[in-house]
């Protein structure tokens, strides 16, 4: 994997665009990232991390601090990384949740996590996924590292060296778990253990069942008599042999029981047989004693039924003749209902029309439908009058209404003609006015631009003041924090020339007679040097040495604080234009006097000329109402002219029709009562005469009808009928007697044929039944007996066949739990080297590691030490077999990671780091790694060791890799000159500028 740029805006202490470009950095193979504690250095590859895995391992805590602190709310956060994986070119792009103001509104609205990764295909980037999951999913597939892995093997963190190297065994294995993803080996101790328990509750459960089995056998046995009592101590083979022959006499009692059952069964099926044909013939004789009294009741009744028999007859043929004399009647009737309302149509209608009795005889009807032809034509015209009569009554009233509405249009004509007459002059008057306020507003915004510059001048002033004096305390801090360093570099420095000048003294106090000598290897030390003072020891040095670092740290801090101060400073003194705060107070007072002046004016200015808008509005608004009403007046007396005509016309044509009645609807009403008055009577005349002639023909038709039939008059026909309801209740009744009769006949027929030769025999019903009973109660106790033995002997075999079964699979499942819990403890480690199996797979792991890593540590070291994995069991029931210790060389003896001083601790773990990194990148597939960086303290190291660590770091550039060193290390930038420089400004955001040397 090569990475090729990074580009960041708005991440971590970066505010604007920031570019870094890698590439430039090939012809070096190795770069320095340097710049002041707290500029930014580490930012740079946290923006990496971010790129690639959306999250930065210095704010896992729940911090979200990626978003610069320096960014407005309007401001983007982003961060795009252009890297090589297998010869394709990718770019990712990323920002984190933030908030941003809202498009409409006020406040501000969420951003989410947003991602994007393209492809570079040609000379065009193609576009491969888009959101943080689909991003991050392809991610995974290309880069084939965890983010924890990533960390390890490219992005070589500040203080994740010794960390690996110093851990106990437990921490050693958390990281190397997460970098091998062996939790998997944790997930297989687990479910071995759980079959481990899982088999020997089951082996427990096999053999309590079998005891319970064999104790409700026992039981079963004991209850019924089979066998005699079960020992509980008697081995369980023993006890299965009594089990089985319990069975086999159950078996033989259960067969003995079950014939008896059915012998009894057999004479229950007899006896019951044998009663059921006595109580079958006394049911016969009652049925036939019963039968022979109904027929005798029956054929008493004939008689009367005979003479319904004769009124039916005659019902049914006088119901011929129903119709005509039915008819006859309603025609008789129908005569004197005309008649009636004959007379009373005459007498109504001579009543109103005025005409005496003799004049009533003498009526025509003819000339009766003729007068009713010429009242109908009046009525049709002067129907017309009557709708043209209620036309008039509206249009006299709207006439009269037009009328007083012209009057009010042409006195309002007059009032507003009166009212417009003083608005001109009105309107010149303030014109003036407003001249003379012309430019007042200029004047206004003049004055507040003054007044906010010198509002803004004065608080310069006093923040000058106030920061004069922050200047001075951090002046001196520096000054101080200058002292103290100087001090402890003199301390430090002190001591290392002590440490070299005794270095033979402390040899020649570690000489023993006989053995060799580390320096010339002389078994015989004749003269040995002599230790002229206190010695200087590796803690000494390096508690000098942690003393320089933190007064190192204070000064640059104190430094950082001073420059800060002072632009501060200097900054409020330029916003000031260099005015005291006295003269900017007495130049705001006559400012906001200027001000209160110029606003008096400007309000008093828009005030006239709102009123000038006003009084022109309303004149306008006078004159189109002037107007409008001048139309209306013009149109009402147009309409009022013509209104008028059309009433005289109107009026004209009612008074004709309307006659000497008081309206015309009076008239038509009066008409059309006579009119109705005269139909009425010409109509009972005609029905009248119609019902006479049809009564006359229904006579006819009855009489011809009654002379036909079997009757003598038409009362003797009318005496014979019947309604429906009666005829349909003589049908039934005698056809019901009919039926009853002939089956009642027919049934004592079939009993006394079925009884011949049997009427003498004796039926005693009651001994029979107590014979059946009797045979039912011993049919039953035998059932029950045998079936409750049965059913034992049945209960009692399967608990004898179950307990064989379980008894013969222990063996089975003893051997399989021995087998299952020896291989749970060999893979949780509940042996004598207490290695679980995790710990052994990541033990092979940690051995290579250590080998890759002594590769490195061998040639840094110049062959003193090295690296020994160690699977010694640790104390008090801790984590066996990840240790690590170091073999120095001089001694020839292992000793603990803890005991190498500040530098050694480095350079080994440097080295750890490395062969970690190999290994890692070997179990990915083999990602070739063609950009690395390393963030560490390179300050804790002498010029003898910084030399060593260089030398690694130059050979890891070796095949075209390009290494990245984070350090502010003076004799590094002396080294390095391909560098990037991190710079905090004044105000906060940092920025970065890249140097690339040339390469030769």
């Amino acid at each position: 994997m090569k990475l090729h740029s990074l580009e960041l805006e708005g991440f971590g202490p970066f505010l604007h665009r920031q570019c870094v470009d890698f590439d430039a950095f090939d012809g070096d193979g190795i770069f320095l990232i340097s710049g002041r504690t707290g500029a930014g250095k580490s930012s740079i590859l946290d923006g990496v991390c971010f790129a690639l895995y959306g999250s930065v391992p210095r704010y896992d805590s729940g911090d979200k601090r990626i978003r610069s602190d320096h960014a407005a709310p309007e401001d983007a956060t982003t961060a795009v990384l252009e890297f090589t994986v297998d010869g394709a070119r990718y770019r990712v792009t990323r920002s984190p949740d933030y908030e941003r103001p809202k498009a409409r509104g006020v406040g501000t609205t969420p951003v989410k996590h947003a991602a994007q990764l393209d492809e570079r295909v040609g000379d065009a980037w193609i576009g491969r996924a888009a959101g943080p999951r689909d991003v991050g999913l392809l991610l995974d597939e290309i880069l084939g590292l965890s983010r924890d892995q990533f960390l390890q093997v490219i992005l070589l963190a500040q203080n994740r060296f010794a960390q690996f190297l110093l851990a106990k065994n437990d921490d050693r294995q958390a990281v190397l778990r997460t970098l091998f993803g062996t939790r998997v080996y944790e997930d297989y101790q687990a479910a071995l253990e759980q079959r481990r328990k899982q088999s020997e509750h089951d082996l427990g459960r096999a053999g309590d069942q079998v005891e319970l089995l064999l104790a409700e056998a026992a039981a079963l046995a004991a209850e019924h008599g089979f066998g005699a009592d079960d020992d509980a101590s008697a081995a369980t083979a023993a006890r299965l042999a009594l089990a089985v022959a319990a069975v086999d006499r159950a078996a033989y009692r259960a067969d003995t029981l079950a014939r008896e059952r059915d012998a009894a069964d057999e004479a229950v099926a007899q006896i019951v047989a044998a009663h059921t044909a006595l109580v079958a013939l006394d049911a016969q004789r009652r049925e036939r004693d019963a039968a022979r009294l109904d027929l005798a009741a029956r054929e008493a009744a004939e008689p009367a039924f005979a003479a319904d028999r004769a009124t039916l007859g005659r019902a049914t043929r006088a119901e011929a003749l129903r119709s005509v004399i039915a008819a006859a009647a309603r025609a008789a009737v129908a005569v004197d209902d005309a008649a009636a309302a004959e007379s009373a149509a005459l007498a109504a209608w001579s009543t109103n029309v005025g005409r005496d009795a003799e004049q009533q005889a003498s009526v025509d009807i003819t000339a009766l439908r003729r007068r009713i032809d010429e009242m109908t034509g009046d009525l049709s015209r002067w129907a017309d009058a009557a709708a043209l009569e209620a036309e008039l009554q509206a249009l006299d009233t709207r006439i009269a209404a037009d009328r007083v509405a012209l009057a009010d249009l042409d006195a309002q004509l007059v009032a507003l003609d009166a009212a417009r007459a003083g608005a001109p002059a009105q309107l010149a008057t303030l014109d003036e006015a407003i001249a003379g306020l012309e430019g007042a507003a200029v004047v206004l915004t003049t004055a507040r631009t003054a007044l906010a510059a010198t509002e803004t001048q004065l608080a310069a002033a006093r923040e000058a003041a106030a920061r004069a004096d922050d200047l001075r305390t951090a002046e001196q801090a520096h000054a101080a924090a200058l002292t103290a360093l100087e001090s402890a570099a003199g301390a430090l420095t002190s001591l290392l020339r002590r440490r070299l000048e005794g270095f033979a003294g402390e040899l020649a106090g570690e000489l023993v007679d006989g053995d060799p000598c580390a320096v010339c290897g002389s078994r015989e030390h004749p003269a040995p040097a002599v230790h002229d003072g206190e010695p200087v020891t590796d803690e000494m040095l390096a508690a000098a040495e942690r003393t320089k670092d933190d007064a190192a740290a204070a000064e640059q801090s104190a430094a950082t604080a001073a420059r800060a101060a002072r632009a501060a400073h200097s900054e409020s003194a330029a916003r000031a234009h260099g005015r005291s705060a006295d003269d900017l107070e007495a130049a705001l007072a006559a400012a906001r006097t200027a001000v209160d002046a110029a606003a008096a004016d400007a309000a008093r200015q828009s005030e006239l000329i709102a009123q000038r808008a006003e009084l022109s509005d309303l004149d306008a608004l006078a004159a189109a109402e002037r107007d409008a009403l001048a139309v209306a007046s013009t149109e009402r007396r147009q309409r009022l002219a013509v209104a008028d005509e059309r009433a005289t016309t109107m009026r004209a044509t009612v008074t004709a029709a309307r006659g000497a009645a008081p309206r015309v609807a009076n008239r038509i009403a009066e008409t059309t009562r006579l009119r109705d008055l005269t139909r009425a009577l010409a109509d009972a005349a005609d029905a009248a005469a119609a019902r006479r002639v049809a009564h006359a023909e229904a006579l006819v038709d009855r009489d011809a009808e009654v002379a036909a039939s079997d009757f003598s008059d038409v009362d003797d026909a009318v005496a014979a009928l019947r309604d429906d309801a009666t005829r349909s209740a003589l049908t039934r009744g005698i056809l019901d007697h009919e039926v009853a009769l002939r089956t009642v006949r027919e049934r004592l027929r079939t009993l006394e044929l079925d009884l011949a030769g049997r009427d003498s025999d004796d039926v005693d019903l009651e001994q029979s039944a107590r014979a059946v009973a009797a045979a039912k109660d011993a049919a039953r106790a035998a059932t029950q007996a045998a079936e409750r033995v049965a059913q034992a002997a049945a209960r009692l075999r399967s608990l004898t066949e179950r307990a064989d079964a379980a008894y013969a699979g222990i063996a089975g499942l003893a051997s399989a739990h021995e087998l299952i819990a020896g291989l749970a403890a060999a893979v949780a480690g509940r042996t004598a080297s207490r290695m679980d199996l995790e710990t052994f797979v990541l033990a092979a792991e940690l051995e290579e590691i250590v080998a890759q890593a002594n590769v490195r540590l061998d040639d840094m070291s110049s062959g003193r030490y090295r690296l020994r994995h160690s699977d010694a069991v640790a104390a008090r029931n801790a984590a066996s077999g990840l240790g690590i210790e170091i073999i120095d060389a001089y001694t020839g003896r292992a000793r603990p990671a803890q005991s190498l001083s500040g530098g050694e601790t480095f350079l080994a773990s440097l080295a750890l780091a490395l062969g970690l990194a190999e290994v890692v990148t070997a179990r990915a597939g083999g990602l070739r790694l063609d950009t690395l960086f390393i963030d560490e303290g390179f300050g804790s190291l002498d010029a003898e060791t910084l030399e060593l660590a260089m030398r690694t770091l130059d050979e890891l550039r070796q095949g075209g890799r390009t290494v990245g060193v984070i350090s502010h290390v003076e004799a590094m930038k002396e080294q390095l000159p391909a560098q990037l420089t991190v710079t905090a400004s004044p105000h906060g955001p940092s920025t970065i500028t890249q140097h690339a040397s040339v390469a030769v």
